[in-house]
This record gives structure tokens, sequence and C-alpha cells, in this order.
């Protein structure tokens, strides 16, 4: 039996606003996927070890207070520190386009604007586990 593609969706910061994320946890789950919601307002580091604990093939950080530059990059740091850097990074929220190129360089594979549909984001995880075969 093949293992499902698992996904850590996180709240990084003091963002309270958690609409999308569940859009999206609910929207990966309907595509056949295990997600772990880990709730709102969340340490980078306490992202990192429970995404390094349940496994997951796919973190998706969810934020838009505006602190992506510190707290996504602090999260990448710390999984690649906590050996997860086999875990898959992306992002959405209310992120300038200006700041996504730096985003990607700390690790970030995709990151999704308000307004993404699910599927696009559903499309871009099996893309990525296809990439990894």
């Amino acid at each position: 039996m093949e293992r499902r593609i698992r996904v850590l969706i996180g709240k990084p910061g003091l963002d309270g606003h958690d609409r999308g994320a569940k859009y999206i946890a609910r929207a990966l789950r309907d595509a056949g996927m295990e997600v772990v919601y880990t709730g709102i307002r969340q340490t980078p580091d306490a992202i990192a070890s429970a995404a390094v604990q349940e496994d997951v093939d796919f973190v998706g950080l969810s934020l838009l207070s505006g602190a992506h530059n510190h707290l996504f990059p602090e999260v990448a740091r710390l999984l690649r520190e906590k050996g997860g850097d086999d875990i898959v990074l992306f992002g959405g929220g209310v992120i300038p386009e200006e700041d996504i190129p730096g985003l990607k360089e700390a690790g970030f594979r995709a990151i999704f604007a308000p307004g993404t549909s699910a599927t696009e984001v559903v499309d871009f995880i099996n893309r990525e586990m296809q990439d990894r075969v």
C-alpha cells in the first residue's frame, strides 16, 4: 500500500486569521492527503518540530501579518537544523511580489497569493511528489 502524502499547515507568529489555512487544509484532505494543522500563533520552532515529528513531506505556511520575511526563513532554518531538509516548503498569504525571490532563496518552492485556487496548491504538491520519485 502506498503511503499518502503528508502535509503540515502552519500559522507562525501572531497572525490570528486562519480561514485560508483551514480552506487549504480541507482541500488537501479532500485530495487524499494527510494533513496536520498546527493552529494559530505557533512559533517557528514548534512548527519545525511538529513537521519532523510527524514525518511530513510538505510544510505550508500561511501568514497575513507582514512578518513573512522573518518567520518563513526561520522555519526553513529550523527545519534544516532538525533534520527536515527533505521537506518541501510552500507559503501563502499577503506577501508582496518583491518579497517572493527572497523567500525562494530561503528554501520555499512556491508562494501562493490571495485568490489562488486550492486546485493550484494540490497540483503543486502532486508535481513536487512526482519529481521526488
